[in-house]
């Protein structure tokens, strides 16, 4: 098989693959799926990737090309499934079941219609109208089935929410004669609530979009899906298909199908009903629970073909049968009334949905069928069912999915190794017992009575008394503690990917999943009161009748209880596990390559994951399992001849059995090797490594040497290059570092005799590695500078100047003007120049202060104007020493205020050339005051003086 297509379109068969890892099993499915090679084997199994286009592989040709060959006579196709399926149905009398798995959009609708179609044409090529009428009918129940039971997730627009299996029949002659249909696991919870970004079933948008006035009327709808509580959440997804359109569709399906129309009213009408029902609200009075919406109640009435007042009445009270036979009403709480009206919703639509799939069965099951005189009635089955699913938020849903792919997966393990054993017997092989991973430890904890995960569930729905979703789980941890695939954050403190007292997690085969308990009891229990089963039973509409039997049963007669969800889920699974287990199987797993539907974009992370939760690797290893590698003798000595010096480059023994008996006797391998009567067969791996592996050694070795030569050759040069730039780089470096040094020399050489010591020289710019040094090197010259310039100062300047710097950085450049380029008097009001009136005065004063308060020093003196608090101002003089602050009357100086220099916090000038100053103090006694010049220059600036006198004493 291997041989009909090119090497370049990789492996047809994935158990030829040399080692069996995810890189290489990726590697191949990417290289066919972008070479157009959409089908490749495991074994019997065929790994489909949807194309998200029209191939041209489906017509007659292809038809022609498979009926009647075996399995590997032509490359991988659905065909040679099909055929493979329809022969031993038909040749050997054996029933069949292909089963298509694999998520939303990876393409099983599509792979189930062109099995129908290869079917229909190898078995009507007459084109008999019965067998069209079959396939016709199927077919366009399809679309029926996905718009009731698909809706758009976030990972696909049209997410199949239900499992199907339908199986198709055929007559002593091959031809179809009908079939039957079964659901699972309708995941009716998304009626009431859907997550962020994803919609309710089709049929409701299809309805409020499609639908025309006159029918909406009628339904007493609106043609706004933001209208009703229901389908607020996905009104306004947008998907890629058209409501309007699909409605349309499904009403022709319908009538195509064989509905009649009171039929499709009474299922429209069923679905306004939960559209409306989703709007009512409940008002509490403080004593009771009323429904202020009569509208509504009224119209709901109208649909179910039932009076308003037993409908108010099952929506508000329940009736509640007690131990002497009497009975008596209850009426709800809010809460109690509104999850009542939530599981109605859910109980209606499912109804609905399980009464469309039987009102199909009863058009297209076998009629009048007579063992006796139409002969034995054989069977294929094709199962549409999900795959494994791991969301970030997994639920109940979740659970049993994935616990029906763990049936399916070891049904698929204990069928896969019958037929390996029938192909060993054919071939003469012993079959010795291999071990391999039995998931059965997994459906075990599970499904086991009384300490699986579902019985553990069902005795808390069970239990009397308020058991919380959080007690069950706590249970669980209980019974499952010391499971090796079971786990909780309990069980496992340190693993915080799960929250206390609500997560759990089972190591499935195809990966961990981390599921949420909140919801789990709810969702198992599926409570729905007797009361509404009654309403409905009691409805004059003959399909709400039909939908509701056990409605028919009083309420004193209802004493057992009812499955549970997950109890009845797991009964149909074992059903369906048994219906397969008695057929021979025959597998088509879907692979979606992307989410953008393109025909040439190939997520390679996303089909990891879809191949790890279908578990193709397993398939590829169960495959394995008893020898890994089979291959006629004519195609093993075709690849593996060039090992062996007696079969290179042909050999000369009588057959070609003797010649791979040479290769594996060179080899040592005749341990590890079983000799059939048409293939060998190689138990392990690692036998086929060996030969792949000195196999790749000798073809190549000419081109693997020249590389090796050419290679040293490059590295050689390249080292001699390396060597000869690092020589450079160091002598350029050094050369640049003394550059630099023989500079900095030059231009600083007679710093020493310049005026400006050396302010005016550039610095030359340095090498990187003498950036730091540079830095260095700057700061040492600026100090020396400074110190040049300062020694040349006079004793009795150095007051000023301190008080100068200390201005500057006081001031930070604020003030454009601050008296830097002139002296600095400071005590100005004992210069004569400055105050020639009133200086002596000044000076007898300034000596009684000194003589009172004992300061050293005068630090500045001088004519101000004070604003006080009431806007007024008056002419003081101020005389700051090193212990007092003084506000002097300006003629006779007499104080009028002293403060202690201590106790001055602050002060705030101007940016401006103004000289206002504000003093502040630690008291809060601030005050505000404006310099005046005196007669000594009318323009001087005497803000910066005080400022950097003050400043200079505070930091001495």
């Amino acid at each position: 098989m291997a041989e009909l297509e090119g090497f370049e379109y990789g492996k047809s068969d994935f158990v030829l693959l040399d080692e069996v890892t995810m890189e290489q099993f990726m590697d191949n499915l990417k290289l066919r799926f972008e070479k157009g090679r959409i089908y490749t084997f495991i074994g019997e199994v065929v790994v489909s990737v949807n194309p998200y286009k029209q191939m041209d592989i489906y017509g007659k040709e292809e038809i022609d090309a498979y009926r009647g060959r075996e399995l590997y006579e032509n490359p991988p196709h659905l065909f040679a499934v099909a055929d493979a399926a329809y022969k031993a149905m038909k040749r050997r009398a054996k029933d069949t079941c292909i089963v298509i798995s694999g998520e939303s959009g990876a393409g099983k609708t599509e792979a189930s219609k062109y099995i129908m179609q290869y079917i229909a044409a190898i078995t009507n090529p007459s084109q008999r109208e019965e067998v069209e009428s079959v396939k016709n009918v199927l077919l366009k129940s399809n679309c029926v089935l996905e718009a009731f039971g698909n809706a758009k997730t976030n990972r696909n627009d049209n997410s199949s929410r239900f499992g199907k299996y339908m199986d198709i029949n055929f007559n002593f002659n091959g031809d179809p004669t009908g079939g039957h249909i079964n659901n699972y696991l309708l995941e009716k919870s998304r009626v009431v609530q859907q997550q962020g970004g994803e919609r309710n079933f089709h049929s409701f948008y299809q309805l409020l979009r499609g639908g025309t006035p006159d029918m909406l009327s009628r339904l007493h709808l609106k043609n706004e899906p933001e209208a009703y509580v229901y389908t607020r959440e996905g009104a306004s997804v947008v998907t890629g298909s058209n409501d309007g359109s699909c409605h349309k569709a499904v009403l022709s399906a319908l009538k195509v199908i064989g509905f009649t129309q009171e039929e499709i009213t009474s299922i429209y009408k069923v679905i306004s009903t939960i559209l409306l029902l989703g709007n009512l609200e409940f008002e509490y009075d403080g004593e009771t629970v009323q429904l202020p919406a009569a509208d509504s109640v009224r119209h709901i009435a109208e649909l179910t073909s039932t009076d308003p007042e037993s409908v108010s009445k099952a929506l508000l009270f329940r009736t509640v049968a007690t131990g002497g036979g009497e009975v008596i009403e209850k009426g709800h709480s809010q809460q109690e009334a509104c999850f009542g009206r939530d599981a109605f919703s859910k109980a209606l639509y499912e109804r609905l949905f399980g009464w469309i799939v039987s009102r199909i069965n009863g058009v297209i099951e076998v009629k009048d069928y007579n063992p006796a005189l139409h002969g034995k009635n054989t069977v294929i089955g094709v199962l549409d069912i999900y795959g494994f699913e791991i969301f970030e938020n997994n639920s109940f849903e979740q659970f049993c999915i994935n616990y029906c792919n763990e049936k399916l997966q070891q049904l698929f393990i204990e069928l896969i190794l019958r037929q390996e054993q029938e192909e060993y017997h054919r071939e003469g092989i012993t079959w010795q017992h291999i071990d391999y991973f039995n998931n059965q430890i997994i459906v075990d904890l599970v499904e086991q009575n009384h300490k699986g995960i579902i019985s553990i569930l069902d005795e808390a729905c069970l239990t009397v008394g308020n058991v919380t979703d959080t007690i069950c789980l706590e249970s669980m941890n209980n019974k499952l503690g010391q499971h090796p695939h079971f786990t909780s954050r309990k069980l496992c403190p340190t693993d915080k990917t799960m929250e206390f007292h609500r997560d759990f997690r089972i190591r499935h085969y195809a990966g961990d999943v981390t599921y949420s308990v909140e919801g789990f009891l709810d969702k198992n229990k599926d409570p729905l009161f007797q009361d509404f089963k009654r309403l409905m039973y009691n409805s004059s509409d003959p399909v709400l009748k039909d939908m509701w039997p056990d409605g028919q049963l009083s309420i004193t007669e209802v004493t057992k209880r009812p499955l549970t969800a997950a109890t009845l889920f797991k009964n149909s699974i074992i059903a369906l596990v048994g219906k397969l287990a008695c057929k021979e199987p025959y597998y088509v797993r879907c692979i979606k390559p992307n989410e953008m539907k393109s025909p040439v974009l190939f997520d390679e992370a996303r089909c990891q994951h879809q191949v790890a939760y279908l578990g193709l690797l397993e398939n590829v290893r169960v495959r394995r399992a008893g020898f890994a590698y089979r291959q006629p003798y004519a195609r093993f000595l075709q690849r593996y001849k060039m090992t062996c010096e007696y079969t290179w480059p042909n050999h000369l023994m009588a057959t070609d059995r003797e010649a791979v008996e040479a290769i594996v006797t060179q080899h040592g391998f005749e341990e590890d090797v079983a000799y059939g009567h048409t293939k060998l067969f190689v138990r392990t791996p690692r036998s086929l490594y060996t030969l792949e592996q000195e196999r790749a050694a000798l073809i190549p070795i000419l081109v693997l040497f020249l590389q090796k030569v050419w290679r040293g050759t490059l590295a050689r040069m390249r080292c001699r290059r390396m060597r000869a730039i690092y020589t450079i780089m160091g002598c350029y470096k050094r050369c640049k570092v003394k550059g630099h040094f023989w500079e900095v020399e030059r231009r600083f050489a007679g710093v020493r005799s310049m005026e400006d010591y050396g302010k005016s020289v550039e610095w030359p710019t340095p090498p990187a590695a003498l950036a730091q040094f540079h830095a260095i090197t700057q700061h040492l010259h600026r100090r020396w500078r400074a110190r040049q310039i300062i020694k040349n100062i006079a004793p009795s300047d150095m007051p000023e100047v301190r008080a100068k710097v200390a201005a500057l950085g006081a001031l930070s450049g604020e003030r454009p003007s601050w008296g830097c380029a002139r002296a600095w008097e400071r005590d100005y009001l004992a210069n004569a120049r400055d105050a020639p009136q009133t200086s002596s005065n000044f000076s007898r004063a300034a000596k009684e202060l000194k003589g009172r308060d004992q300061y050293g020093q005068v630090l500045f003196s001088g004519f101000v104007r004070m604003l006080n608090w009431f806007n007024n101002t008056k002419d003081r003089a101020l005389l700051v020493t090193d212990k007092h602050i003084y506000k002097l009357e300006p003629k006779k100086y007499k104080v009028h205020k002293r403060i202690p220099l201590e106790s001055v916090t602050g002060l705030s000038v101007t940016s401006g050339s103004d000289q206002m100053v504000a003093l502040h103090t630690s008291n809060q006694d601030d005050f505000l005051i404006y310099l005046q010049r005196g007669q000594l220059c009318p323009n001087q600036d005497r803000v910066g003086e005080l400022v950097g006198t003050l400043c200079d004493h505070f930091t001495r």
